[in-house]
């Protein structure tokens, strides 16, 4: 019985030091390049999640603005990559007349003064409406983005694709389930002159747009939710061996910021076995009740190893793209202020 306790104990001694060594991230290969920021929205305004739901309108419902910035409008997403963003994601929806407006919602109820879904209305009727129109942060008292700047101002994505500086990529979220969108942006990148794989572009949503998506765009970065998440789960259950999932093989794994350490290898090898099979790697907002999918707060970006040179899903490209890329800090002494005093209310939440 002792004899064979000893001979157990030295094969768990054994089979710890192999496994040390097969996932021993300093002996990867150093990455090449440094974290990449996609801003989710562009810049927008936060809001409380406590009791969130699929179908929550979350304008009436958001903190005090701290900037001037709507989602999906050029204005956010063009200060975003001023800002350090490397890629800005970005919401479609076609309208009645077989057009791609840049809108999150399924319906106008929450954000416009107008009514129904977004894809049963005109390009002309949509750019009727106010799209700052329902934002309020006092429970309906003011209404801060009604009547201003923003009356007639959702964009379709020509529009919003005519105005991109050189060298920056947009994710392009579907919100259907329908394929047919897909043939739908595609045609709308032709008219652009853009090719999306070339132009670094990426594509995420339901499985049903994104399996056409990769027939009509193969060489694009192209995903889907469920599938990254698979990916992650498999990668913590298998990845201890040195083999990388099928479900990881050219695809997407999310990384939870407050999970980094169930990641066999992490960072280096890691991403030296998803870079080797095409695929890519996404931290994301630490998993918990109610919070976002990207990072909050400037100093979470300091709890990603120095090495991680994949995507960063942020929320808040106002205040963390300046912590990462500080001398992109375009902010005035205003807009500075009033950053930190939003922040300092964001973390008395947290």
């Amino acid at each position: 019985m002792r004899r064979w306790l000893k001979w157990l104990g030295l094969g768990l001694a054994l089979a710890a030091v192999i496994l040390t060594f097969v996932n021993a991230s300093w002996l990867a290969p150093d990455p090449e390049g440094s974290p990449k920021l996609i801003a989710h929205r562009g810049l927008y305004q936060l809001y409380d999640r406590e009791g969130l739901e699929r179908d929550t309108c979350t304008a009436d419902r958001i903190y005090e603005p701290y900037h001037g910035y709507l989602e999906n409008t050029p204005q956010s997403v063009l200060r975003s990559f001023n800002m350090g963003a490397h890629m800005v994601e970005i919401d479609i929806a076609p309208t009645k007349d077989g057009e791609v407006v840049v809108w999150h919602d399924w319906t106008l109820d929450c954000r416009t003064e107008g009514a129904g879904p977004v894809r049963d209305a005109t390009l002309e009727e949509l750019q009727s409406l106010d799209i700052g129109y329902g934002y309020t942060a006092d429970g309906g008292e003011t209404f801060p983005f009604r009547g201003g700047a923003f009356v007639g101002a959702m964009p379709t994505f020509e529009e919003l694709g005519a105005q991109l500086p050189p060298n920056a990529h947009l994710m392009i979220n579907f919100k259907s389930k329908h394929p047919e969108e897909a043939d739908l942006i595609a045609a709308k990148f032709a008219a652009m002159d853009r090719d999306p794989a070339e132009a670094g572009d990426a594509f995420y949503g339901h499985e049903g747009p994104i399996g056409r998506i990769r027939e009509l765009f193969p060489e694009a970065w192209s995903w889907n939710t469920q599938n990254a998440k698979q990916c992650s789960q498999d990668y913590v259950l298998y990845g201890w061996s040195g083999y990388l999932p099928q479900s990881c093989r050219g695809e997407t794994l999310l990384v939870p910021l407050n999970y980094q350490w169930a990641f066999w290898g992490w960072p280096n090898r890691l991403i030296a076995r998803m870079e080797e099979h095409g695929g890519r790697v996404v931290v994301i907002g630490p998993i918990g009740d109610n919070l976002p999918r990207g990072l909050t707060l400037p100093e979470q970006v300091e709890e990603i190893p120095s090495s991680f040179n994949g995507y960063v899903w942020i929320e808040d490209a106002f205040t963390i793209a300046p912590a990462l890329r500080p001398s992109l800090d375009d902010r005035d002494a205003a807009e500075v202020e009033a950053s930190e005093a939003a922040l300092d209310a964001r973390r008395a939440r947290q």
